[in-house]
């Protein structure tokens, strides 16, 4: 029989406890935050019909949806007429959130506001960095027929709060409008693929100045409109002075004034929603690559971690649910890659993964007599709201002192016949790096904790 391998697929994440409990603390901080502002958790399946998911999909999308088979390589039921399997792995949350919506249209109160937290699969091509299967984070807000611009302010609060909470170190929130790119590449009358100009835009800071004026140029833009497009560009500083400058480069197009309205009052109102103005910015250079996008777009960024990229970004868009449903549905989200983020942040050293194990208290009956009042004590701190580890393995004392010193749990409770016959447990902590200890009865225990050394949650 030939070995089988155990090693985890290429483009699939697995950790060990200690990076576990950190990826989920930092996914509970991103839930917690999204419930806060009313956002209602919500799951779909991960299997859809493939021709649920590729109404919306093309391109390179198409190409990296999983299909579900069987054992004999057949499609789960039945393939199209193009000989497709008609069951998909989901590419992203935002198609299932579409048909979603599409579905239970009438039985949902709008505005919609709805969190997803959960796994995606896309068939990357295996690199450093790269996922095949990875947790996205996302947040919307759907309307119908309509939606108010306050929205596009009231999510930058939330990516504001967010990281602030998640303490990466200064961010910055970089925003724009989609109308203003696309009332101006109208203006110059440019007679190309204008998602294609909007692309290119979107990689400005990905490629040198003689790069972005040739990809402009093979797109077939005189040297008068990529000059026009590059001193847009190039436009920058407060936000009052931005907004200043774009209205005076007179152009008369009804879409680019519109986009510089909505520009302008999303930056203000965000400032009256807490958001401090030295932690976001008008770029220009923002266009979000995706052609949904058709308001305000956002990239948010770690001053000192450029070359991670964008690590939360999203926008307004017109018509979530179009291929799905006559009815018009405009929204506004946000989306966390979280696997790719965590893999990164753990390349630059900027979370280190230290907690060995979830329990704040590991407690160690010395033999069988004691088990009775450790089962006792664990019931009562976890009541208490506590996370508690009883060891049972019948070990030597030593190799029960290695179990609790290879924890590095906050607290250790020992329970022996001394502690049975004084009804005073052992409960030994560390504090400035020297080892204490401390005996108290059962009902004094965890108020100790709480109150002298340990916050529960923490």
């Amino acid at each position: 029989m030939s070995e089988i391998i155990t090693k985890v697929l290429p483009g699939f994440m697995e950790l060990l406890p200690e990076e576990q409990i950190e990826f989920d603390r930092i996914k509970n901080i991103i839930a917690t935050t999204y419930k806060q502002y009313g956002f209602t958790a919500l799951d779909t399946p991960i299997i859809e019909r493939s021709k649920t998911l590729l109404a919306k999909a093309g391109g390179e999308t198409e190409k990296q949806i999983y299909c579900v088979e069987n054992g004999n390589g057949a499609g789960v039921g039945n393939s199209d007429e193009n000989g497709k399997t008609d069951l998909s792995l989901r590419f992203d949350l935002t198609v299932p959130l579409a048909r979603y919506v599409a579905e239970h249209f009438n039985e949902l109160s709008f505005p919609f506001r709805r969190c997803h937290i959960s796994k995606v699969y896309r068939g990357e091509r295996p690199q450093k960095g790269r996922f095949r299967e990875f947790y996205q984070c996302d947040i919307d807000v759907i309307g119908k027929d309509k939606l108010s611009i306050r929205y596009d302010a009231e999510i930058p609060s939330i990516i504001y709060q967010l990281f602030k909470q998640l303490n990466f170190g200064k961010f910055t929130i970089r925003i724009n409008n989609r109308k203003i790119l696309n009332g101006l590449i109208d203006s110059l009358n440019i007679d190309t693929d204008k998602v294609e100009i909007l692309r290119i835009i979107d990689k400005t800071e990905k490629v040198s100045r003689d790069d972005l004026v040739s990809q402009f140029k093979d797109q077939g833009l005189t040297n008068e409109s990529v000059e026009k497009l590059l001193n847009f560009i190039d436009i920058e500083g407060p936000t009052s002075e931005v907004i200043s400058k774009l209205k005076s480069l007179g152009i008369n197009n009804a879409l680019f004034l519109e986009g510089i309205e909505e520009l302008a009052t999303v930056t203000s109102m965000m400032v009256e929603m807490g958001v401090e103005s030295d932690y976001f910015k008008i770029d220009l250079s923002i266009a979000r690559g995706l052609d949904y996008y058709t308001g305000t777009v956002y990239e948010t960024v770690l001053n000192d971690y450029p070359k991670i990229g964008s690590v939360c970004s999203g926008g307004r868009f017109d018509n979530l649910a179009s291929y799905y449903t006559t009815e018009k549905l405009p929204g506004v989200g946000i989306s966390i890659g979280l696997t790719r983020l965590f893999y990164q942040l753990r390349e630059v050293g900027l979370i280190t993964c230290t907690k060995k194990t979830i329990a704040d208290i590991v407690i160690v009956p010395m033999d069988d007599s004691n088990i009775k009042t450790a089962f006792h004590t664990a019931n009562c701190l976890r009541a208490d709201g506590f996370n508690v580890d009883v060891l049972l393995e019948d070990l030597s004392v030593k190799k029960k002192f290695t179990y609790v010193r290879k924890k590095e749990a906050s607290f250790t409770i020992v329970i022996g016949s001394e502690e049975e016959a004084t009804s005073q447990l052992t409960i030994q902590y560390k504090t400035n790096g020297e080892l204490k200890k401390e005996s108290m009865t059962i009902d004094l225990i965890s108020e100790f904790i709480k109150n002298h050394y340990y916050e529960v949650g923490n």
